[in-house]
């Protein structure tokens, strides 16, 4: 029935916009939008190696990503090269050996487009109770490296005086966004998956006066984007990933104008 599949695609988009829109408030500070793009990119790798070792492609795509995350990591303590040349060769390269990996398998009747742009509305009971599971991981590692994480964000140097580790706690971190990928391909697509991370997060820091609160708004604004880009994409016969983002840029609009609005109402 329509109601059950519809159901099952809000409950998987609103548990992946939950624990995307806290992770998007540290890639909008840590001005990692870019690596949120990498790990996009290397997605597709992860689903040609799910398919080539016959295993679950979400499984791919993490352990594609945390790969990834660990070479970039490497790479970059390294200082050899600057973050966004590592960056952009690594998503590239992989994004490029996905799209090979997956021409030799033609013998599999592969969804290229629903994996690039998701289809949240194929989704089973299963793929919810899954991706809940994997928010509810990423978001007790979030919680647990929180205070960490804030203060690697704002001051590195005086994070390490204080005995913590920044390379650790980046690399913990990335980890945490490699899962997300892997829970939100399906929602939005491995091209989509960034902006579910940036802008409910943009959306919410104009109304924020702390980083819980921004994390709490954002989650809430992911939530309402997915709730719009469905209905959008049910009445108006459009693709759900991209509707999505779409209703999530409406959102972030809207949100600028208000306070702009209640900007100059005060002043």
């Amino acid at each position: 029935m329509f109601e059950e599949f519809f159901l099952r695609a809000l409950l998987g988009g609103i548990g992946v916009a939950l624990i995307a829109g806290p992770l998007g408030c540290f890639v909008v500070w840590r001005r990692m939008a870019y690596f949120g793009d990498a790990l996009a990119h290397s997605a597709l790798l992860g689903v040609a190696l799910g398919f080539l070792l016959s295993i679950e492609p979400a499984l791919g795509v993490l352990v594609a990503g945390a790969v990834l995350a660990v070479a970039f990591t490497f790479l970059q303590k390294q200082q050899r090269f600057a973050a966004d040349t590592v960056l952009g060769l690594l998503a590239h390269s992989a994004l490029a050996l996905g799209l090979v990996a997956l021409g030799f398998l033609d013998y599999l009747r592969i969804d290229l487009m629903g994996y690039l742009f998701g289809d949240v509305l194929a989704l089973s009971w299963n793929d919810v109770v899954l991706i809940y599971v994997g928010a509810g991981v990423v978001l007790a590692g979030l919680l647990a490296i929180w205070r960490k994480l804030l203060a690697v964000t704002v001051e590195p140097e005086l994070a390490q005086a204080d005995g913590i580790h920044p390379l650790t706690i980046r690399l913990l971190f990335s980890l945490l966004l490699a899962v997300v990928v892997a829970l939100a391909m399906q929602v939005v697509g491995v091209l989509l998956i960034t902006a579910l991370l940036i802008i409910p997060a943009a959306a919410a820091r104009r109304f924020s006066s702390t980083p819980e609160q921004m994390a709490v708004l954002a989650a809430l604004a992911g939530a309402l984007s997915v709730a719009l880009g469905l209905g959008g994409s049910f009445s108006f016969d459009t693709a759900s990933g991209p509707s999505i983002v779409v209703a999530a840029l409406l959102l972030f609009l809207g949100a600028n104008g208000a306070a702009a609005l209640l900007l100059r109402a005060r002043s």
